[in-house]
């Protein structure tokens, strides 16, 4: 006998793991840089560099990139911004065998800067990182076996999802804005902010459809070093080659925008009036497809013993790829913001998950969404001021009667966010947060590995009755039932008068040794 074999490959997920760590710096200004009189804003980026496994950890190595936005002490107080750097290397522990790839799912940073006098500066960075881990399995199915005896085979037939394509790859982003005529011209570029509010990806033919919209927010002084602003979403789109892809195929990817730059350019009338856009979006890949596999379950010969080693393996099956969204609104009574607010001019938020859990009616997600916002005031003085804090959700995405035995991957973001004022001392906010999830069932699988044969025990076989009376048994069904008693199912259905294979508890059967008949 010989076994018919099919290769399938597809990826494992481990366990995330969740790790925190804090940066604190003494931090000089330049001194081409003016005294510092009041921090306005601060934000940090974290950039990993290098994630690679070393013994029992996780070694990550990386720049926090962060941006304070303040006001000047000099005669006239204008707002300029300080921009630095701050490698980190952190030790996250994680036991592997050395086969898994670890990667950043998804990365929050919080950042404090507090002056310390006009020339020195206290920062306290916060970084949230949820670390992925998979690995890159590959197995034999085995489809079928060949035999110069009749053998009789048992096959589960099977959706199973393929592995297709994994892969990582970045698509460079390049747009200009032009300043309405209601703006000033640009001298200096104080403040930007760019980040990816809408994406939608498509599969196809060897390429991966991208058509997304960026929020540029950017603060910057005029010739006259007046300070102005411009917020506007930009759409782009673009592909990706990517061979072996189809418009059939799913996907699970995570996106991440890096190397964000604006910088000023002439326009037509040689006036600073166009900012170029450029950013690197970051694709982590997994392609997979569908594919209809016919498994060998079990097997035997009237003419000989068929005996068979197996081995229990975990195989995939999709249920779900999905994208939902879920709105937040909320009402919050500010009175630290007093009444000489004028205008929000940019707000930004991150999403902190707490829990995802997996219920009968779908995941169960729950978080805080962390909020902060620039905002305009009518002291000249001090113009300028922020605020953050943070509003929780909970969301359910939805599948209902979802099996027990599951593996989701999940990757989350801010879709849309806006933050106006409400009246006296509070502001409305609404934001629509995007979940997409990928879900697969976990079907566990015996795997037939070798088989071989031998005699068949004549003297027991003869020692049989020719006829046997049977009472299904709550489990049994016409497979077993004709490999126990060395018949056929043919042979059970034909002398029961059954039109099917289907037989339910407490049927009662007669069942005739093959090569026994009765007139």
């Amino acid at each position: 006998m010989e076994l018919i074999r099919k290769p399938i490959h597809y990826t494992q997920e481990g366990k995330s793991i969740f790790d925190q760590f804090y940066l604190d710096e003494d931090y000089n200004v330049p001194d081409q840089k003016e005294d510092v009189q009041r921090i306005i804003q601060g934000q940090a980026e974290l950039r990993a560099e290098d994630i690679r496994p070393v013994e029992n950890y996780v070694k990550i190595t990386g720049k926090m990139y962060f941006t304070i936005l303040y006001m000047t002490s000099s005669g006239d107080p204008k707002p300029a911004v300080l921009e630095g750097k701050l490698p980190f290397e952190e030790m996250v522990y994680a036991e592997s065998d050395g086969n898994e790839t670890f990667f950043l799912r998804n990365v929050r940073t919080e950042f404090t800067a507090s002056a310390v006098h006009s020339r020195k500066l206290s920062l306290r960075m916060m970084a949230e990182m949820e670390i992925g881990r998979e690995r890159i399995r590959d197995e034999e199915l085995t489809e079928n076996v060949e035999s110069d005896a009749p053998v009789y085979r048992k096959t589960r037939n099977m959706n199973l999802l393929r592995l297709a394509v994994s892969k990582k790859d970045t698509y460079r982003i390049k747009e200009e804005i032009t300043l309405p005529g209601t703006k000033e011209s640009i001298g200096q570029v104080l403040l930007t902010d760019i980040s990816v509010r809408k994406l939608d990806i498509r599969m196809g033919q060897d390429e991966i459809l991208l058509r997304g919209e960026m929020l540029v927010f950017c603060m910057y002084l005029s010739a006259e070093e007046k300070a102005d602003w411009i917020e506007q979403s930009v759409p782009f789109e673009g592909r990706v080659v990517c061979d072996g892809v189809s418009e059939n195929m799913y996907y699970h990817i995570q996106h991440s925008l890096d190397d964000t730059l604006a910088d000023i350019r002439l326009d037509e009338d040689g006036e600073m009036r166009v900012l170029g856009i450029e950013a690197t979006l970051n694709l982590r890949m997994n392609i997979y497809e569908e594919e209809e596999a016919e498994i060998l379950s079990d097997m035997y010969s009237l003419e000989q013993q068929c005996v068979f080693d197996t081995k229990e393996t975990v195989l995939e099956e999709l249920l779900m790829q999905n994208q939902s969204k879920c709105k937040v609104t909320e009402r919050l009574s500010l009175p630290e913001l007093k009444e000489d607010v004028l205008q929000i001019l940019h707000s930004q938020g991150s999403i902190q998950l707490e829990s995802e859990q997996h219920t009968s009616e779908g995941i169960r997600v729950e978080g805080i969404l962390h909020l902060s916002f620039l905002y305009l005031r009518g002291d000249d003085a001090e113009p300028y001021g922020s605020w953050q804090g943070m509003i929780p959700f909970s969301w359910l995405i939805e599948y209902p009667d979802m099996p027990e035995q599951v593996n989701s991957s999940l990757s989350y973001h801010v879709e849309q966010l806006a933050v106006t004022l409400a009246g006296s001392e509070a502001v409305e906010v609404k934001a629509i947060l995007s979940f997409e999830v990928f879900l697969r069932r976990l079907v566990p699988v015996e795997v037939i590995t070798e088989v071989r044969t031998e005699p068949l025990d004549m003297k027991e076989l003869s020692e049989r009755p020719g006829i046997v009376g049977h009472i299904v048994q709550n489990g049994e069904d016409l497979w077993s039932l004709a490999k126990k008693y060395m018949t056929t199912i043919d042979g059970i259905r034909e002398i029961n008068g059954l039109n099917d294979e289907k037989v339910s508890q407490g049927d009662k059967l007669l069942i005739f040794k093959e090569n026994v008949s009765i007139l």
